[in-house]
Parts: structure tokens; sequence; C-alpha cells
């Protein structure tokens, strides 16, 4: 998280070097500060390189968590449908213990009483 936060933190405080000096050369500031907005100018390229690699970053991050949460949908999905398989296999496999036992039943007639 820390390494998206500090190129926007740095964003954030080019903006407010930039507004202090420029506030500071409209009342008649020296040189060195005017040099030191410059140094800022500067480095605004590099801050705004930064914060669109960060940007392409965190879409890409999006991108691949929406992929594994559409992985995980279909995971969970097929594992339901092979609970409901099993679920009518074991149906069908009562159903036919039930009609082995009727036919045992059937098969073997009561002994007599002698």
């Amino acid at each position: 998280m820390t390494k998206y936060l500090m190129p926007l933190l740095g964003v954030c405080g080019l903006v407010l070097v930039s507004t202090a000096v420029h506030a500071g050369t409209s009342d008649g500031t020296s040189a060195a500060s005017t040099s030191k907005t410059a140094q800022v100018v500067a480095k605004a390229p590099a801050t705004a390189a930064a914060l669109q690699r960060t940007e392409q970053q965190l879409a890409q991050h999006r991108a691949e968590l929406q992929q594994l949460q559409q992985e995980v949908a279909q995971q969970e999905s097929r594992g339901k449908q092979a609970d409901a398989r099993r679920q009518q296999q074991d149906q069908a496999i009562a159903q036919l213990q039930q009609q082995l036992q009727a036919l045992h039943a059937g098969s073997n007639p009561p002994a007599s009483g002698h």
C-alpha cells in the first residue's frame, strides 16, 4: 500500500511547495527561492512518471484481482455441481439397495414351521 502512497504524497508535496514558492515570489523574494522553484519543477516530470507507473500497476493489480475472483467463482460453481451430482448418485444407490433388499426378501420364502 505504501508503494502507491509514496508517489502520491510526492505529488501532493510538489503542489504544496510550488504553491508556497509562488506565493513567496509574488512578495519579491530572493533568487534562492526561485531556484528552489526550478528544482521542484525539474522533479515534476519524474514524479508524474512515477504516478503514471503507479496508476498502471494499480490497474494491472485490479485486472488480476478481477481474474482471480472469476476463477474462484468458477471453482465454487464446479464444486456445487459436483455436490449435486454426488447427492443424485447417493439417492440412486439408496434406491438400488432398497430394490436389492426387496428382491432378496422375495426370493427367500418364509420358512415353514417344521
